[in-house]
C-alpha cells in the first residue's frame, strides 16, 4: 500500500485592489459608468437638483437630469480574480470639486468621461489629471442624440498629448465600460514602466 501525503490546501489568492476615478462634466455619465460596471450595489450620493441651483448648473443637452452626485459614486469590479478595481465617480459640478483632492489620493489613474455635445466641460478634469501627473484615458461616451467625430478631431480639440489613449464607450454597457477600465490600468503600467526605466537609465 502506498501512502500519500495530503495536499495542500492552496490558499486563496490575495487580489490587488487599485483605486480608479471617473471623471468629467456635470451629466456626462459617470454616474451611469459607475453602476453600469459594479459588481456590488454602487454607493451614491445624488440630490435633486434644484431652482437655487439653477443659475450656476449649466442644463444645455441635458435637459433631462433631475440629480446631481454631491460628494463621489463608488463601485467594485473584479477584473481577474487576482485584480480588483475600486472605482470612484468624483462630483463634476464646479462647487464640489474639492472633493477631487481627497478622492484622487492613492489612485492608480483616472477616466475623463467626455460628451461631445459639452467638450470643454471635461477640460478641468484633463487639466486636473496632467498636473498631478495621475494617467488618465479620455472616454468618449457616445450619446444617441451626440454628433460623432474622428477620434483624432476629438484629440485634438481637447488638446490632448500623444501617449493619452482616446477611447469610444457606452457608459451604459458594462461590456463596453471593462474595456475602458482595462485601457486604464495597461496605461498606468505602461507609464510607471517608462518612470522606472527613466530612473534606472
Amino acid at each position: 500500500m502506498v501512502f500519500r501525503r495530503p495536499e495542500r490546501a492552496k490558499s486563496p489568492v490575495e487580489p490587488v485592489t487599485l483605486k480608479i476615478l471617473v471623471a468629467g462634466g456635470f451629466g456626462v455619465g459617470k454616474t451611469t459608468l459607475v453602476g453600469a460596471v459594479s459588481e456590488i450595489r454602487p454607493l451614491r450620493t445624488e440630490e435633486l437638483l434644484t431652482e437655487a441651483g439653477r443659475p450656476v448648473d449649466d442644463l444645455s443637452g441635458i435637459e433631462g437630469k433631475h440629480t446631481t452626485t454631491v460628494a463621489m459614486d463608488f463601485g467594485r469590479i473584479t477584473l481577474r480574480a487576482d485584480l480588483v478595481l475600486y472605482l470612484f465617480g468624483t462630483p463634476g459640478q464646479e462647487r464640489f470639486w474639492f472633493m477631487w483632492d481627497e478622492l484622487s489620493e492613492g489612485a492608480l489613474g483616472a477616466v475623463v468621461l467626455a460628451d461631445t455635445r459639452r467638450l470643454e466641460d471635461c477640460f478641468a478634469a484633463v487639466d486636473y489629471f496632467e498636473r498631478r501627473a495621475i494617467p488618465f484615458v479620455v472616454a468618449v461616451n457616445c450619446f444617441e442624440d451626440a454628433d460623432r467625430y474622428p477620434a483624432e478631431t476629438v484629440r485634438q480639440a481637447l488638446d490632448l498629448d500623444p501617449h493619452v489613449p482616446l477611447l469610444l464607450c457606452d457608459a451604459r454597457d458594462r461590456e463596453s465600460v471593462k474595456e475602458v477600465l482595462i485601457g486604464v490600468v495597461r496605461h498606468a503600467m505602461d507609464r510607471a514602466a517608462e518612470r522606472r526605466r527613466a530612473v534606472t537609465g
